[in-house]
């Protein structure tokens, strides 16, 4: 078993942290937040007091920070105290340009790392079912997998250094056009007197079937499991799929691609988030589309 330290232990990284405890690792982890530390203490989560005392003597460090910038300054302070050979695991979503610097800082320190962002929700860290999307090096990559599989199901080497960044843009950028597409017809529907199960029977067993409508339909009643029979708590609040949205459009530009959906997709969602919609799932984008004023969206 390794021995993990583990940065980062909000909503996605406490789970994950505890998953791996329960597949027999040792692990000590670290957060700056007090609330985030006492769900720790709550869990049983072995904590030190600072980053570095954190990853002292580990084989393996795993960050889940908010953003870019974040994980450079935690990379800076780890890499000062990791041992070299340590293996590096941002599990971050992050633009790529930062996850790409990330790399070359750990391997000047003569540690290996990967981009392993992850898609699943506060669901799927829980169940340690998620899905990462990793970058780096095929050896990198075959010496985290059995760690990456105590977290989740489906682990995939996307590429070199920041191809997993990519991918999770990428995936992220389908899922919030897909959500408001499946939104407005369900609105549509709506006002043209169709209900909204035989709406979903039709589209999920025909070509308007997608995941954000067979696994996270935003109308209560279709999908059990799904937000919208929960008041829309939030598994990815709308917040971070804004983040993301940002994220591709920012490497839309740096990269000279055409996102125009992306681009209206980031544009309703920064309404709904600014209209006091952040901490709401983010499938809550059906009740912006709603509102008789667009503007309001």
């Amino acid at each position: 078993m390794a021995k993990i330290g583990f940065i980062g232990l909000g909503n996605m990284g406490l789970p994950m942290a505890a998953n791996l405890l329960k597949a027999g690792h040792a692990l000590t982890g670290h957060d700056v937040s007090a609330q985030a530390r006492a769900n720790a203490q709550g869990a049983t989560i072995p904590l030190a007091d600072t980053p570095d005392q954190a990853v002292r003597d580990a084989e393996i460090i795993i960050t889940m920070l908010p953003n870019g910038a974040l994980v450079l300054d935690v990379f800076q302070t780890i890499l000062a105290t990791a041992t070299p050979g340590t293996l590096l695991i941002d599990c971050s979503t992050i633009d790529v340009a930062s996850a790409r610097l990330a790399h070359q800082r750990a391997d000047a320190a003569g540690c290996p790392a990967l981009d392993a962002p992850v898609s699943g929700g506060v669901g799927g860290a829980i169940a340690g079912s998620l899905t990462f999307m990793v970058g780096g090096t095929e050896r990198a990559f075959a010496s985290a997998e059995p760690i990456l599989g105590a977290m989740g199901k489906k682990i995939v080497h996307c590429g070199p250094a920041g191809s997993g960044q990519a991918a999770k843009i990428c995936n992220n950028l389908i899922l919030g056009i897909s959500m408001i597409g499946v939104s407005e017809a369900f609105v549509l529907a709506e006002k043209l007197g169709l209900d909204a199960s035989a709406l979903f029977d039709v589209a999920s067993t025909s070509s308007g079937q997608c995941w954000a409508l067979t696994s996270y339909c935003p109308v209560p009643g279709p999908v059990p499991s799904s937000p919208a029979n929960h008041g829309y708590k939030p598994g990815f609040a709308a917040a971070l799929m804004l983040k993301d949205l940002a994220l591709s459009q920012d490497a839309a530009t740096s990269a000279g691609a055409q996102t125009a959906l992306g681009a209206h997709a980031a544009e309703i969602y920064r309404r709904f988030v600014e209209n006091g919609g952040g901490s709401d799932d983010f499938s809550a984008i059906i009740n912006a589309i709603r509102r008789p004023n667009p503007a309001a969206q």
